[in-house]
């Protein structure tokens, strides 16, 4: 088949050259408006770029359902009355790992600085996760959470951090329960461990984040074998009973420390820390009263 040979003129160069520029700068690099993250997968397209963060706090089936302790009680909980501040969702990239002694890198963040108190106790054995609070918060994965207790400004739990009411009963005796914890912590953590990913977030949508809280590390757990690590670490529930006068337990962290042996005294001391997860993922914890 012949070639077919094209002329251009002069001006026909210059067409073909103004061309090829505006082609060369077309929409496939990122711009400094839309940087080219993690986020950008998940992130809503047009005008949706929002959407609502939950944190909500769960004391899990121990808390709303009672269990037993390492050295035998029944427990069952009336109120676990817990004040959370400075709850921080975080966008970290790279992804944020509290046991690497790293800072978190954050993307974005959504945050609620006001102290909040609730009662990880509250409902039914089926009850769901109490929220904390409603963010409104940029679109993307959010994989960190970090979180202070501090003391309670009014209500029931009014100074303390965290308060546990409930009842125990072992033997034929019942002991009702009032603790109360001086100790203010923080916790910094990485992503939700657990049966379904949490903090993907599209924009005019919803997610969720969890701040959870372990209370086996304090009692134990009369379903594990004694030797378990959950069980070996615990305070269990015999060293409170032996407070008990006129049939009750009435305690905070200074009669504690006054009346535990020093070794119980410090293995609570150290247990505190341990309470909050993110599902079974860790956290970086500080004891802020230290």
């Amino acid at each position: 088949m012949p070639m077919t040979s094209i002329k251009l003129t002069g001006a026909g160069l210059l067409a073909l050259a103004l061309s090829v520029a505006l082609q060369s700068c077309g929409g496939e690099t990122p711009t400094a408006d839309a940087p080219a993250d993690q986020s950008s997968d998940i992130a809503a397209s047009g005008e949706q770029t929002e959407g609502t963060l939950t944190v909500r706090a769960n004391g899990e089936d121990f808390v709303r359902q009672g269990f037993t302790s390492k050295d035998g009680w029944d427990i069952e909980f009336d109120h676990i009355y817990v004040t959370l501040a400075n709850v921080t969702a975080y966008q970290s990239d790279p992804p944020f790992d509290p046991q690497a002694g790293q800072e978190i890198s954050a993307t974005q963040t959504a945050s609620l600085t006001e102290p909040t108190t609730v009662d990880l106790a509250a409902g039914d054995e089926s009850a769901e996760p109490v929220t904390v609070a409603e963010l409104k918060a940029p679109a993307g994965r959010y994989n960190a959470l970090s979180w202070e207790m501090v003391p309670a400004t009014s209500g029931p739990a009014q100074g303390y951090p965290l308060v546990i009411q409930g009842t125990a009963t072992k033997d034929g005796q019942t002991l009702p329960f009032t603790l109360k914890m001086a100790e203010e912590l923080s916790f910094t953590c990485g992503d939700f461990v657990g049966d379904e990913r949490k903090g993907m977030l599209a924009g005019g949508d919803s997610a969720d984040l969890e701040a959870t809280f372990h209370f086996d590390h304090l009692f134990g757990d009369g379903d594990a074998a004694p030797e378990d690590e959950i069980n070996t670490g615990a305070l269990g529930f015999d060293p409170l009973a032996a407070l008990a006068t006129d049939g009750q337990i009435e305690a905070d962290s200074k009669q504690l420390q006054e009346q535990l042996s020093p070794a119980d005294y410090q293995r609570l001391l150290e247990i505190l820390p341990s309470l909050g997860h993110v599902g079974e993922g860790h956290c970086e914890e500080t004891n802020l009263t230290t």
